[in-house]
């Protein structure tokens, strides 16, 4: 059986959810979306786990840098990398990450090979 990683990408853009997966599908990657961040959790819980989240900050309801703080404060979801993507400044995203709790951060827009090669820090490719 091949083992394939699974990316969760979160985000309230549906084109940038539509891109995504294609660019990460392309890749070799499983992945799994959701446009909103309350309603990530059956993604997130489920009986396969992602390997990686990519959380948009900007979303309704609840940021994405609030999200990656309850994800990383229970046990089942703390050691999944969440990489936060957003439009803001570069400064800017990467304090958030850090002080969110997030493992990385991307800026959009992003290209493919920065989206997969970012993916790669993260999870190396598996041989």
């Amino acid at each position: 059986m091949v083992m394939v990683r699974h990316i969760v990408v979160i985000d309230d853009d549906l084109l940038l959810l539509t891109i995504a997966k294609d660019f990460l599908t392309g890749a070799g990657f499983r992945v799994s979306t959701s446009d909103t961040t309350v309603y990530s959790n059956e993604l997130i819980y489920a009986q396969d786990p992602p390997d990686l989240i990519l959380l948009d900050v900007v979303m309704p309801l609840m940021t994405g840098d609030r999200k990656v703080m309850a994800l990383k404060r229970r046990k089942q979801s703390r050691d999944i990398p969440v990489i936060l993507i957003s439009t803001k400044p570069e400064e800017e995203l990467r304090a958030l990450a850090a002080q969110a709790g997030a493992d990385g951060y991307l800026q959009k827009p992003f290209t493919p090979e920065s989206l997969v090669a970012k993916i790669h820090e993260y999870l190396p490719p598996l041989s």
